[in-house]
Formats: C-alpha cells, sequence, structure tokens
C-alpha cells in the first residue's frame, strides 16, 4: 500500500505593475508553501518573475511553478491551493473540464493562455488538489504575505530558484509590532489542508 499523501497547504498570489502586453509591465508572483516535517511544521517561500506579463499570466506561471516544486519534494501530495485569483480557482474549477471535453475549446472563442493552462493541468495531475479562493487585500495574513512577495519579485524582477526557507514568521512579528493580526494563529490555517 502506497503512504498517503503529504498534506501541503499553499497561500500564492501575484502582481503585476502595469497589467498591459502592449507596454512594460513586469510581474512576480509567490507562494507561501507549508507542510508537516516531523513533529512540527516547515513553510518555505517560492517567488519568480517576469519582464512582459499581466496578472493572469503571472497567476498561471506561479501556480505551474509551485506545483512542480512540490512534485521535486514530494511526488504526490494533497494540497490546499488558495489564491486570491478568480481567473485561477474558476479556470481550475469550473472552466477547465469544458475546455478538455471540446479539445481545448472554448465556447466564445479561443482560449486566453491555452499553452499555461496546458501545462497548468499537467502540473496538476501529479497532485490531489483543492483549488480555494480568498479575496485578495482582505487582511488575510497569508495572503497578504504572498502578496507582499509578488510585489518584491515584480518590483526587483526577483526569483527563489526553488523552495527557499520562508520569511513569514519574521513578516508577521513585524505585522504585530505595528499592532496587526496580533489574535492571529498562524497554525490555525493547517487545518485548511484537511
Amino acid at each position: 500500500m502506497p503512504p498517503a499523501p503529504t498534506p501541503v497547504l499553499v497561500h500564492a498570489d501575484e502582481s503585476c505593475l502595469g497589467n498591459d502586453r502592449t507596454k512594460p509591465s513586469p510581474g512576480g508572483n509567490a507562494a507561501l508553501i507549508e507542510a508537516p516535517a516531523g513533529d512540527s511544521l516547515a513553510r518555505w517561500d517560492l517567488f519568480e518573475h517576469s519582464p512582459q506579463t499581466t496578472n493572469n499570466r503571472m497567476a498561471l506561471a506561479g501556480a505551474i511553478a509551485t506545483l512542480e516544486w512540490i512534485r521535486r519534494q514530494w511526488q504526490h501530495a494533497q494540497v490546499t491551493y488558495v489564491s486570491d485569483s478568480e481567473y485561477l480557482v474558476k479556470g481550475m474549477n469550473e472552466w477547465l473540464p469544458g475546455w478538455k471535453a471540446r479539445g481545448w475549446k472554448r465556447k466564445g472563442g479561443p482560449i486566453e493562455n491555452l499553452e499555461l493552462w496546458q501545462k497548468l493541468d499537467q502540473a496538476a495531475t501529479a497532485h490531489t488538489i483543492r483549488w480555494r479562493w480568498v479575496r485578495g487585500h482582505d487582511g488575510h495574513p497569508k495572503n497578504e504575505y504572498a502578496n507582499d512577495l509578488a510585489q518584491r519579485a515584480a518590483a526587483q524582477q526577483a526569483r527563489s530558484n526553488g523552495l527557499v526557507p520562508s520569511e513569514f514568521d519574521a513578516w508577521l512579528s513585524r505585522e504585530r509590532a505595528h499592532g496587526r493580526y496580533t489574535d492571529y494563529d498562524p497554525d490555525r490555517d493547517l487545518h485548511e489542508r484537511t
């Protein structure tokens, strides 16, 4: 009997400074990835950039990169992927099955970002994934942290080159020093994995 898949919780966000394919629009995406590590919990960050992109392209590219890095770590995981991109979450939960059934076509014309949707569909097959939407800029600490990482990746055109130890705990301490998230338990969210 194969071992149970590792539960992994992802909070992801994207940023695009311009969000326009016709003029300079640097972008970034980021993910806070959490998983059990023995009797405790491990957190990693993943972020990347693009010199010319859109928010939607960065959301898709970020999900692809995140799922591929998770596969490298655990082969098969039980992923809860939380994003404030309705485009990404609705696409994976609602639109993708119909597109595939129609031979990667949609009723209203061509699928925008088709090559990224196809890569994401392929990356998702390695895992059991629950796609969840969270309202952006609504005070959810892990979404705000992923947003900060994505904005920094876009502005600095920086990438992590894989999973790196997360700076979330230090970020949360700085936020608490300013009176924000003082009652927030960052480990409570891990129940979203089940």
